[in-house]
């Protein structure tokens, strides 16, 4: 399908937006949670459920809204989880109770589909030449829009009220949803079938059962018997559902695709990048507001601490529109091992360095040239993995698995800081040295697993006509690369 010059970048602004909402939303919160704590009249424990009933939602939401859009329409859907994540904003602007709060951040939690869906629409939409470019910068907000939200809380809440932490993402993604039903065109790829429920139920338990652990194993304890057998439970649905997805017809993931080099790969290097950059993220606006008097603290207000992370979420998103000219010339591989090392090489200086804000500054806007690299690489790296009708349940999965890295980091994250106290009751200054080095080592496992995935040459090749279908990947980060197509038959 050849879209106009004007169309594709009508549908690119929309996609933008859509996810940089989707972002924001989720780290919009973190500053503020003692706020909201004193404000709803809750204590540490309940607010928390504030982050984690938007990631369980989202956990659940991204891979089956990615089916759903390979199965009835990649627009169709965008439109419905756009909506979904203005009437969650609605509801969270209204709030007056901790529990309405909770439930309202569930719906928003569903907006989680706008990445997998916006990943495959690029992919059915776009002219071949700019399918790359639009990978890298879509990818790349997915990052940012998370750090920005951190930056831009401080000031909405000190000026206004914690309410328009949510009506400014309720209007914004109301216009973007009337936007996306009548400018962006609807992709002609689709997957026939019906979704299959027994799959989609074993995800969603297994996933809920991990995430209620992981969350609160800190609470509980981790060698509790709740979060022993939530985590044991985890496994055996996980397991469960693996089976199922081999024996039933229309599998909802499709686990011969899982087993592509190309893919698991770059799943793991998710997984090991959400685990490190989320935990950072949540953790170094505390670290900065600690009072100088614990020994390490600046004391800083959450406008000042939030302003920390503001040179990151700049580098990581200028980062997107320079990886596909380094991909071309270096390759996907050397790119995510790059900036794998270079975020691991950040969290390890902040381990040892961090006697002025200057340093934090430095390590925090080299974390994310590194992790800009890293997240604007593994969108094109799965998708050219991957036959074009599997595109948004593989990106869906990529991008959820970073998630639930990124919870299981910021639960470890929170077990290694609170550990010990110092004597004023703020956490010990060497559970942040031990907890960044921690979030080190989770890069460099990153930059191990990445330094598994395939080159270009090493991309398992389609059947001739699917290649044909697909030539537009030809200049995504690690897709294959077209030479010669032959007729069905042989040559």
């Amino acid at each position: 399908m050849l879209i106009t010059r004007g169309r594709h970048q009508i549908t690119f602004a929309v996609l933008m937006v859509a996810v940089g909402s989707f972002a924001l939303l989720q780290s919009l919160v973190v500053p503020v949670l003692g706020q909201l704590e004193r404000e709803l009249d809750t204590n540490q424990t309940t607010v928390t459920w504030v982050l984690t009933a938007y990631l369980l939602s989202a956990s659940v939401s991204t891979p089956l809204l990615g089916r759903l859009g390979d199965v009835v329409g990649k627009k169709r859907m965008l439109v419905l989880t756009l909506a979904a994540l203005s009437v969650g904003s609605l509801m969270a602007a209204l709030s007056e109770s901790i529990g309405w709060l909770i439930v309202a951040r569930t719906v928003q939690g569903v907006g989680g589909g706008v990445i997998p869906l916006s990943f495959g629409i690029i992919r059915d939409e776009f002219p071949h030449d700019k399918v790359n470019n639009g990978l890298s910068v879509v990818a790349s907000l997915a990052a940012v829009g998370f750090g920005i939200g951190i930056v831009a809380a401080g000031p909405i809440v000190e000026l206004l009220s914690y309410h328009w932490l949510f009506w400014i993402p309720m209007v914004t993604t109301a216009l973007t949803a009337l936007a996306a039903a009548t400018l962006v065109p609807e992709s002609p790829v689709r997957t026939p079938g019906r979704i299959p429920l027994v799959p989609a139920l074993l995800l969603s338990a297994w996933l809920l059962v991990l995430l209620i652990g992981v969350s609160q194993g800190n609470r509980w304890g981790w060698e509790s018997s709740r979060v022993v057998a939530l985590l044991v439970g985890a496994a055996i649905l996980a397991a469960a559902w693996i089976v199922v997805e081999t024996r039933v017809p229309v599998p909802l993931i499709d686990m011969r695709m899982m087993r592509r080099r190309g893919v698991w790969t770059a799943n793991a290097v998710a997984g090991f990048v959400g685990f490190g950059v989320y935990a950072s993220f949540g953790f170094l606006p505390q670290f900065l507001q600690t009072p100088a008097e614990a020994g390490y603290g600046f004391d800083a207000t959450l406008t000042e601490s939030g302003h920390l992370l503001l040179p990151s979420a700049v580098a990581s998103f200028l980062m997107g529109f320079l990886t596909a000219r380094l991909v071309k010339r270096l390759g996907t591989r050397v790119v995510i091992m790059s900036g794998t090392l270079a975020s691991a090489a950040a969290f390890a200086s902040i381990a040892v360095w961090h006697d002025a804000t200057w340093q934090l500054f430095v390590a925090t806007t080299f974390q994310g040239i590194g992790t800009g690299l890293v997240f604007s690489s593994l969108a094109g790296a799965v998708i050219a993995a991957v036959p074009s009708d599997q595109t948004g349940v593989a990106s869906g999965m990529n991008a959820n698995i970073r998630t639930i890295g990124g919870s299981v980091g910021s639960a470890v994250m929170a077990g290694v800081v609170t550990a010990r106290l110092g004597p004023t009751g703020a956490p010990a200054e060497s559970g942040y040295v031990v907890g960044f080095a921690v979030l080190a080592a989770a890069m460099t496992l990153a930059a191990a697993a990445a330094a598994f995935m395939p080159d270009v040459r090493d991309q398992p090749t389609h059947d001739p006509l699917e290649d044909a279908q697909n030539a537009g990947l030809a200049l995504v980060p690690g897709g294959p690369a077209l030479t010669e197509v032959h007729p069905p038959g042989g040559r």
